[in-house]
């Protein structure tokens, strides 16, 4: 049987949806990450697979990595423009455009990335999805471990972070170096070693596994042993591209953007970030700190302002931002994944 290509990329000038009595259909999926790295072949690569094996090869996704169809910031627009059937979107990366998810970046929130993934999932599919990702199918969410300050001296309190520059990982954690009085160093995550050995920046926010991925620990071997922060990332599907499927290939789309299947690509990037953190701590060139309370307590308390900028961009946008954080941190709590 013919297959019929749902979405063509940028490189070709049309599209063709599929039918609803279409049986084999062929999804572009674009992500930006290398496709050796945890997050594409600890959980993007086997959903893919998943796809496929579950619709007995009536859909093949076909993935395409690194940004060989567009930029990482460009994603969501991707998948609702229909230049690809399926992304994944960083939403950090477009600082004010999803200002309710926004608070996934909120720092010291999180400290079990897998359930952690699907309070996220839950929760934003009710408080959220709709007002800002009304126009793509949510499929699943892919954060990282939380991540850790990495630096090339010791940091244990906020006032540590003062006169630094330091790589943030998006655009919440910008602003939080900022009000610490350090320097946010905007670069792209392969950049982050480059911009280190040449002292562009002396600090970075980074999942574990990166120390590895992107050869950091002799540029930043010192590390605050404390979950720092989140980054959760989106794989969202092109609406018409969803409708346009047969309703027996729809079934296995839907089963396959849910919150188990949210756990299940969390759980790979997550036992990558802890073995690569065991790693590191077995390493006598590599130093760890824990955070006294009293360190904890003055990060949360430097961070509160990052709080009140969220509740006052979602305010503006029409939303109850009292009600959706206090239902964001009663997920958490609901699958022992709060910090």
């Amino acid at each position: 049987m013919k297959k019929t290509t749902v979405a063509l990329g940028a490189i070709l000038t049309a599209m063709v949806p599929a039918t609803l009595t279409a049986q084999e259909v062929t999804l572009r999926l674009s992500h930006w990450v290398p496709p050796t790295i945890s997050p594409a072949s600890k959980g993007i690569n086997p959903w893919a697979e998943s796809v496929m094996e579950a619709s007995d090869g009536r859909i093949e996704v076909q993935i395409f990595p690194a940004q060989q169809l567009g930029r990482a910031p460009d994603h969501y627009d991707m998948a609702k423009d229909g230049i690809v059937d399926l992304a994944y979107v960083n939403p950090g990366y477009t600082a004010g455009r999803f200002p309710i998810y926004a608070a996934t970046e909120l720092p010291f929130m999180v400290s079990d990335s897998v359930a952690g993934a699907q309070a996220i999932h839950e929760w934003y599919l009710e408080y959220g999805a709709e007002q800002e990702m009304s126009d793509v199918k949510v499929c699943f969410i892919h954060p990282h471990a939380p991540g850790a300050l990495h630096t090339q001296e010791t940091v244990t309190g906020p006032d540590g972070v003062s006169g630094k520059n330091v790589r943030p990982a998006h655009a919440t954690m910008a602003r939080f170096v900022s009000l610490l009085g350090g320097g946010p160093v905007q670069v792209p995550a392969p950049e982050v070693r480059e911009a280190l050995s040449k002292g562009t920046a002396e600090a970075v926010t980074f999942p574990w596994g990166s120390m590895y991925d992107f050869k950091l620990t002799e540029e930043v071997p010192v590390h605050l042993d404390m979950p720092f922060y989140l980054s959760a990332q989106v794989m969202v599907m092109n609406k018409a591209s969803y409708e346009g499927l047969s309703d027996e290939n729809k079934a296995v789309i839907d089963d396959h953007c849910s919150v188990e299947w949210t756990g299940k690509v969390a759980a790979g990037w997550a036992e990558d970030d802890m073995a690569a953190k065991e790693k590191l701590m077995a390493d006598d060139s590599q130093t760890f700190n824990t955070p006294s309370a009293e360190e904890v307590q003055a990060w949360r308390d430097a961070a509160a302002p990052l709080t009140d900028e969220w509740k006052e961009a979602v305010s503006a946008k029409g939303g109850d931002a009292d009600a959706i954080l206090d239902a964001y941190k009663a997920a958490l709590d609901a699958r022992n994944a709060a910090y």
